[in-house]
């Protein structure tokens, strides 16, 4: 017998029950963006290697050892599953002269993919929500961005998420903290493991990411760019903190902070909690004013963050807020008179807003009683040939009890309204 066909190990299947929570989250997140001008934008999944070579960095972990990349058979052009999003953005807006006229706010969001060892909350394929500001200069867009991810943890009820800030400066600083670094680490040479030493010369701020034990005092004594930012970065950076003070979000400033992509600079910044275990990280971003260039467009500066869908629906679910929203109504009927009533009712309820599964497949009244329970729905609506006869239908609560309630189907849609009153959203936007 063939083996069975299974889905490749750390890309997984997002079954119906938690898919519902993912659209919720989802679509609470696209109304907190729109409410703060940003509009959608979809890039390929695919894009040509060299992008993300340029733009990442050639020795960051990313593009050395975690990208899917091969060879288009048809014209030996080397692709690459996107690992990202912003380097797409950023070739779509340069291609399509996007930030001509005016900066542009935009969002988008789906799957990524790097090949790395899969774990709880960071698979090979991943979903982020990704946002980004095209053309804003200033720190307040960097507050903007910070304070729209504030609201939309208020937004889905959420607690215990803290903000993490830094400012990793322009590109001269960064030069000469990269030297003052290797130097450092030069002269502890003797602690650095291998992934320590092959970055060292190559990528040495990522060795400030470092976990391997003998390491830590050495980080811990290491020069800090914060120390060392010019007078438009330190300024850049204080206008940040008062904007945040002003807006009442409370931050931490961690020196130690980076990103783990090249085209950062400037602000940098994470929301982290500790509910989830090593996977603390649950959004990050920051500017990265040079990729235009880099990618051989003309200046523009820009501020972007993205959000680690899995790593949210896994929150949701430790704070108890990955409910589903379960079925306004079921409707169950026997009697072809009944069947005619009951899909008109399901629809009438439906044009104003409520979600409704009419019974299929036949079956008695208790079998399908069983299956409406089972459904989750809220109320049953029950119509048999003698209510069809009579213009009525009768509701029932699923939920809290209670005897059925004999209904005039041209009075259904207040009834029905009034006996679910109980539905649980996201809090109010």
């Amino acid at each position: 017998m063939a083996a069975g066909l299974q889905a490749v190990r750390g890309m997984n299947d997002v079954l119906p029950d938690e898919a519902a929570v993912w659209q919720r989250f989802e679509d609470t997140a696209r109304n907190v963006f729109e409410r703060y001008g940003y509009r959608n934008v979809r890039v390929p999944v695919v894009e040509a290697t060299p992008l993300y070579v340029r733009s990442i960095g050639e020795h960051t972990d990313v593009v050395e050892r975690e990208m899917y990349t091969f060879e288009d058979k048809l014209n030996g052009e080397s692709l690459t599953l996107r690992p990202e999003a912003t380097a797409g953005i950023v070739r779509a807006a340069i291609e399509h002269n996007l930030t001509y006229e005016r900066p542009l706010r935009i969002w988008t969001g789906g799957p990524m993919f790097r090949h790395e060892r899969p774990q709880k909350g960071r698979y090979r394929q991943f979903h982020q929500l990704d946002v980004e500001a095209l053309g804003f200069p200033g720190p307040d867009v960097d507050a903007e961005q910070i304070a729209m991810l504030a609201r939309l943890w208020l937004a889905l009820g959420l607690s215990g998420i803290s903000l993490m800030i830094n400012s990793i400066g322009d590109a001269a600083e960064r030069r000469a903290h990269r030297d003052a670094l290797i130097a450092h680490f030069e002269r502890h040479r003797d602690v650095l493991d291998e992934n320590a030493k092959r970055r060292l010369h190559a990528n040495p701020l990522r060795i400030l990411d470092s976990k391997h034990p003998p390491l830590q005092d050495a980080i811990a004594n290491a020069p800090r760019l914060l120390d060392q930012l010019g007078d438009a970065s330190r300024a850049h950076f204080d206008g940040l903190r008062r904007l945040l003070d002003d807006a009442r979000i409370a931050y931490t400033v961690n020196p130690r902070l980076v990103r783990g992509l090249d085209y950062y600079n400037r602000t940098v910044f994470e929301w982290v909690t500790d509910a989830l275990g090593a996977q603390g990280t649950v959004a990050g971003g920051g500017r990265y004013d040079g990729l235009f260039e880099e990618l051989g467009g003309r200046p523009t500066p820009a501020c972007g963050f993205a959000i680690g869908v899995e790593r949210m629906i896994l929150l949701l679910d430790a704070q108890g807020k990955a409910q589903a929203a379960p079925l306004d109504g079921y409707v169950v009927h026997a009697g072809e008179k009944a069947g005619a009533v009951a899909r008109q009712v399901a629809e009438t309820l439906r044009d104003h807003g409520a979600t409704i599964v009419v019974h299929a497949g036949g079956g008695s009244f208790k079998s399908q009683m069983k299956k409406a329970d089972a459904s989750g729905a809220r109320l049953a609506i029950i119509v048999g040939d003698d209510e069809a006869a009579a213009g009525t239908v009768a509701i029932k609560h699923l939920r809290e009890g209670g005897d059925q309630t004999a209904v005039p189907i041209a009075d259904v849609v207040a009834r029905f309204a009034a006996l679910n009153t109980s539905r649980d959203e996201y809090a109010s936007l």
